[in-house]
């Protein structure tokens, strides 16, 4: 199995350098994440520039490509010329995993996430992706362990045939230490309410005004039963597939009738 693994917050993470040790026994791994941080850039690519590309070794056992850009410019990057450049024309990889996120990808955040907008193109581009999190709270996190818990998940999702523009997203509950118990594992929805993240005003030395975003990203308006954020908070790893189809499916009929005057 050859696998691209990318990120969004950066080749020099310990999530990916974890994630990377633990899936390295499932085959040939090359990884293809940003230079630097790029949390909550969604799906943002670029245009108007170009992407400086590095070859780096974080550790000792992972070396990588490091791009200037946003986690779905890696992954486009990745599929359309570093991957063919390295293995020969028409060629790809298996799988595409984005991860280990530092902080849970649930709810709506899902929508803002760099790790899962970078498992989304893959899957725009027709190779399977897997997008990987961990719940961030309160105590320092074992990545390790954490790595371990993923693989398991991944291992349990590699079982079964996936379609080529699938996206898979896990979020692997807070694990705080070596021996932090294998989590169950629950399928389950995304979470739709509004978090409750605010603006501090502040005023500068010099007088400007300015907003300083709080909140911790995991309060929500509601939690509705049977979702991601339910099942995280209950100690669960949690896997939602996802679709990057935005079309409003029940709506569409509605609106032809109105605008078109047919069904």
């Amino acid at each position: 199995m050859k696998i691209l693994l990318t990120n969004d917050d950066g080749i020099h993470a310990p999530g990916i350098e974890a994630l990377h040790a633990a899936i390295q026994s499932l085959g040939e791994v090359v990884t293809i994440a940003p230079s630097d941080v790029q949390s909550a850039t969604s799906h943002g690519i670029t245009f108007h520039k170009p992407l400086m590309v590095e070859e780096v070794a974080p550790n000792a056992r992972m070396r990588g490509y490091a791009v200037d850009g946003r986690p779905a410019d890696c992954v486009k990057l990745g599929l359309r010329r570093i991957w063919p450049d390295l293995f020969g024309d028409g060629s790809r990889p298996d799988v595409v995993i984005s991860g280990m996120n530092s902080g849970a990808n649930v709810g709506i955040n899902v929508i803002y996430s760099g790790t899962v907008a970078a498992a989304v193109e893959s899957a725009f581009l027709g190779v399977p992706a897997i997008a990987v999190s961990l719940h961030l709270s309160g105590g320092v996190p074992h990545w390790r362990r954490a790595a371990e818990i993923a693989r398991h998940a991944i291992d349990r999702v590699l079982e079964h045939t996936i379609d080529a523009h699938s996206v898979i997203n896990i979020n692997i509950p807070r694990t705080n230490s070596a021996d932090a118990p294998l989590p169950p594992m629950r399928v389950v929805s995304m979470n739709t309410a509004a978090g409750i993240d605010g603006y501090e005003k502040r005023v500068a030395p010099g007088g400007q005004v300015y907003y300083w975003p709080s909140g911790n990203g995991m309060e929500f308006l509601h939690t509705r039963e049977g979702t991601d954020v339910e099942a995280l908070y209950e100690r669960m790893i949690t896997v939602t597939p996802l679709q990057y189809d935005l079309t409003d499916h029940h709506r569409t009929a509605e609106w032809r009738k109105r605008l078109c005057g047919v069904v």
